[in-house]
């Protein structure tokens, strides 16, 4: 053996020409050298992180371009993220920050020069509008940018942000790096103003970082002036059909000519669908081989079109964080920078989320519990549903148990066939009643049809409870997978990588006094049967709103209970608190319990989750969703956010989502251990921080005070004995079964008919 140190022994001299003869071999193979430096986890063209590229600063939330959106980037960004600056001229030369060429989607300029409309041809096409070309500086001191996407919020139009020239932008937010956008240039030369001279003179005053354009002459004449400084000239591709006006090619045809476009450009920036291409129904296609073609030809890639709260690929289940980690961490390729309205999310992906491996079998906090399986990506409590969960690595899942007319649990999220499946359009549509014990309309209920009318004849669907957006949850299944019933559930579940398992039960009552059916001794049977008291790998919990169903558990069985309070209150009486002990080991709340709202601003954090830990229970809050309306503007139209807002921000111990995956990627962030020094972007928000930049007319209007959760509120009479059977009062007046339809009397008419008379009789015997 040659060079070894054991017992002081050193080199010996034909070990070190050995040596030498293998360093002058790995001078010569510069591959064996690449192989012994340790490799940057980036697959970017330098190696290093992409770069995030604030569009007009935070612009998400307040209006492009404005002094407070540049600001708020850096707040609760990144401190290196680069902010990006639409240049637009004014008539006396002066380079402001736009998001458009016409300025009056994005400023209150009609307003002020009710006059102002022109129509100029711009690139070749007649264009109406306020252009800033007619206005100098001075003038439009006395206008005031507002929100140009209307979806997002006005409120912040109040605070009459003024324009900003690009010096100003330099010297009010210091960037780190300014990236201006420059369009539109031979418009600006037909009105005798010169981008390439306002430029030339800008960077005598301001370091450019980046300049970018869509147009191949300006970059081409600008390029070779600053070709001894360090300012990076980016070719700007716009949609593939679209005609590059200097070249008259369509930007389709330039992206196969890269040698071409580096001769003048040290990158590109396309739109994000370039390099994964959706479909017309929002589905990704394979990705191009743009990014790969782009580096071999020694050019970075930019993507563009990032926002938290647009429309993108259901293959990412309205999570932003994962369509960047699709972009930055795929395992093939890597942008180079993105180009975002939402900054922070894009921080998160890159600083905290990237290059961490997914694993199911690893649990921990927060607990994740799946909401009707991952009813965000498939029909509630399917099978599909199911197995999603638990490959999104769900500590639980949840079955809400129901029952049948013949009796058999099953798991479905309503106990109204309505909400859940395809009844209306099956041959029980005209099974329907009306039961004021459970709903104020009319349905048609569990116990209404047996298992297998449900099962062979009805299809699952879909929940989407954003639709009234017209937010849509995964189409191309929305009828998918197959209906389970409790035992089949609980079979699924044993072998799996879970913490455990939930059964939420409620209409106990009901279904005890009306339909003379005990469901709290269905579920305490159906858990022996599967094995589930013989067992101590997976926990077994018990949800209910209803005191009187954990009470009984308590009483029979060892299982965790989880009580929900199923209104939104601001705290809990001690008293209260004391009575929930007796009968559960935690505490659901809503999310508005711990941070209320008034039109989607936080604007103030409870006492609830403190009062409740202090007493020795875990609180979970409910319901969390992905889709950017479900979230308040304070958490930026970003679930990891608000993810981190309840479980950093107040202690939340778990989070029962639709979408577990999100969740459990969030417990997976390579900055959850650093404590006090987590990056910006990773802190919980200020509460009601943006209130407070707010001006006082803007203000949303003060909330009712919400309730404090009371003993007379918890406390409820015993669950009355009953049977393992419904109740068949009436099937012989029911007509044929239910498998047979008719257009005779529902049988849940008929039933809910005899019920009632046979409680009149009784009440007139004890007359």
């Amino acid at each position: 053996m040659c060079g070894s140190r054991f017992g002081g022994e050193l080199f010996s001299s034909s070990c070190c020409v050995a040596a030498f003869l293998l360093l002058l071999f790995a001078l010569d193979q510069p591959g064996v050298v690449t192989a012994q430096t340790p490799k940057s986890p980036w697959q970017t063209l330098t190696g290093n992180a992409p770069v995030v590229i604030a569009k007009g600063g935070f612009s998400g939330v307040f209006p492009d371009s404005s002094d407070a959106a540049y600001k708020l980037t850096y707040i609760a960004g990144s401190s290196d993220t680069i902010s990006w600056c639409d240049v637009r001229l004014t008539k006396d030369g002066v380079g402001i920050c736009l998001p458009e060429l016409t300025i009056n989607n994005g400023t209150n300029i009609q307003v002020v020069y009710p006059q102002g409309e022109k129509n100029y041809l711009v690139n070749g096409v007649p264009t109406s509008g306020w252009f800033s070309v007619d206005y100098s500086i001075k003038d439009l001191s006395l206008v005031s940018l507002l929100q140009d996407v209307f979806s997002r919020t006005d409120k912040f139009d109040a605070s009459l942000f003024p324009i900003l020239a690009v010096e100003d932008v330099q010297k009010q937010v210091t960037p780190p790096a300014l990236w201006l956008n420059i369009q539109h240039d031979m418009f600006y030369r037909q009105h005798n103003l010169s981008m390439r001279s306002y430029l030339l003179s800008l960077s005598k005053r301001v370091i450019l970082s980046y300049v970018s354009s869509p147009e191949v002459i300006f970059l081409r004449s600008i390029a070779g002036t600053f070709r001894r400084t360090k300012t990076k000239f980016i070719f700007r591709f716009l949609d593939e059909a679209t005609i590059e006006p200097s070249t008259n090619q369509t930007y389709g045809s330039l992206l196969k000519n890269l040698t071409f476009i580096k001769t003048f450009a040290s990158g590109i920036l396309v739109p994000k669908q370039y390099i994964w291409p959706v479909t017309s129904d929002l589905y990704l296609q394979p990705h191009t081989s743009i990014v790969l073609d782009a580096h071999k030809e020694g050019l970075e890639v930019y993507a563009s079109g990032f926002a938290n709260d647009a429309l993108f690929s259901y293959n990412y289940s309205y999570d932003p964080l994962a369509e960047y980690l699709s972009f930055i961490d795929n395992g093939m390729f890597s942008v180079d920078g993105v180009l975002t309205d939402f900054p922070i999310t894009a921080s998160e992906a890159i600083g905290c989320f990237s290059h961490t491996e997914a694993n199911s079998s690893e649990h921990g906090k927060p607990v994740v519990f799946s909401h009707n399986g991952a009813s965000g990506m498939y029909p509630d409590c399917t099978d599909l549903a199911y197995q999603q969960a638990v490959k999104d690595g769900a500590d639980f899942i949840d079955c809400p148990v129901q029952v049948t007319q013949d009796g058999t649990l099953i798991c479905m999220s309503s106990i109204n066939l309505i909400d859940v499946t395809t009844v209306t359009g099956s041959p029980f549509s005209s099974h329907s009643s009306v039961i004021p014990e459970i709903q104020d309309g009319p349905g048609i209920f569990t116990f209404n049809l047996t298992w297998e009318d449900i099962s062979k004849n009805l299809k699952p669907t879909i929940s989407s409870p954003e639709i009234k957006y017209r937010l849509y949850r995964n189409p191309r299944y929305k009828n998918a997978g197959n209906f389970m019933r409790l035992s089949d559930f609980l079979d699924f579940a044993k072998d799996k990588a879970l913490s455990g398992v939930l059964i939420s039960i409620e209409n106990a009552a009901f279904l005890a006094e009306k339909l003379g059916y005990s469901v709290t001794d269905g579920v305490i049977k159906a858990l022996k049967d599967s094995g589930y008291n013989n067992q101590t790998v997976q926990e077994v919990m018990i949800q209910s709103s209803y005191s009187s169903v954990l009470v009984k558990f308590k009483q029979q069985t060892k299982y965790k209970l989880l009580y929900v309070v199923d209104e939104s209150i601001r705290d809990a009486a001690p008293s209260s608190i004391v009575d929930i002990k007796q009968f559960a080991h935690s505490v659901a709340v809503s999310k508005q319990s711990i941070f209320p709202e008034s039109q989607q601003f936080v604007v103030g954090q409870t006492e609830l989750v403190k009062n409740l830990k202090s007493a020795g229970l875990n609180v979970h809050v409910y319901l969390l969703m992905n889709e950017f309306v479900s979230q308040p503007w304070d958490f930026f139209s970003d679930p990891i956010v608000e993810i981190n807002q309840y479980v950093q921000g107040a202690g939340a111990d778990g989070i029962i989502t639709d979408f577990p995956g999100t969740a459990t990627a969030y417990r997976r962030n390579a900055c959850s251990k650093l404590g006090d020094k987590a990056p910006n972007y990773m802190l919980p928000v200020q509460v009601g921080g943006l209130l407070e930049l707010m001006v006082p007319d803007a203000l949303p209007p003060a909330l009712s005070p919400m309730p404090v959760l009371e003993v007379s509120d918890v406390v409820e009479p015993p669950l009355m004995p009953a049977s393992l059977r419904p109740s068949t009062h009436g099937e012989e007046n029911a007509g044929p079964p239910a498998s047979q339809p008719s257009g005779g009397p529902p049988r849940s008419i008929v039933a809910s008919v005899v019920v009632s008379l046979a409680m009149l009789c009784g009440s007139l015997v004890l007359i």
